[in-house]
């Protein structure tokens, strides 16, 4: 399973409206996807559909060139919204979680964190995961439904490695290094936390998971 989810893509059909200069903004926060940049790319050639995708850390979205600044506005926030539920069909359960993470834990742990479960809480908005090393058990925050899979894969190998070292000292950074996105996933989870004001994984240093 690759790092990067494929290209998400939605269409629609506007009306028509005034044109502008393409650029690249800040996008909304739709709901069950992380914060991203949205690029809009105006077409001369495009008459009347819209449509956007993921393009890594971005979101491009498709626009006829006559569109107006309002209209561009409007069918931003309408893609987004589309996106953002059809991320949604195609977030894993509990089930496909659990084979993740042993996925994850061979290829980076050799093998040796082995959770006894593995799933979605919805009652975890100060962390992203937590681990209960006595018993096992990870638990990820549903927050992280829709976010790109390095992200996610990144909060489980977190909690994976707290099978294996409790805390957050150096030992603990050891493991992590051998996964390359770690500092790419930690960079967009910390543009979440300064966009929604929420809570972040400890770096090396900090006192709490």
């Amino acid at each position: 399973m690759p790092a990067d989810p494929s290209p998400r893509t939605a269409g629609e059909s506007p009306s028509r409206g005034a044109a502008s200069a393409p650029r690249t903004v800040p996008g909304p926060q739709s709901r069950g996807s992380g914060a991203s940049a949205v690029e809009v790319r105006r077409s001369t050639r495009r008459r009347r559909t819209v449509s956007a995708y993921r393009e890594g850390d971005r979101t491009i979205v498709l626009i006829p060139a006559r569109m107006s600044e309002a209209e561009e506005q409007r069918w931003v926030s309408v893609m987004l919204e589309k996106l953002a539920a059809q991320e949604n069909k195609r977030m894993l359960g509990d089930a496909e979680l659990a084979a993740r993470a042993e996925l994850l834990s061979g290829q980076y742990l050799g093998g040796r964190a082995r959770p006894a479960s593995v799933r979605w809480v919805t009652n975890q908005n100060t962390r992203w995961g937590s681990c209960t090393p006595a018993e096992g058990s990870i638990r990820l925050s549903h927050r992280l439904q829709g976010m790109p899979e390095y992200v996610v894969d990144y909060v489980l190998l977190h909690e994976l490695a707290h099978l294996l070292v409790p805390g957050h000292g150096r030992r603990f950074w050891q493991l992590l290094e051998a996964y390359p996105r770690t500092e790419r996933a930690r960079g967009y989870l910390e543009g979440v936390v300064a966009a929604q004001r929420l809570p972040h994984l400890s770096g090396p240093g900090d006192d709490q998971p």
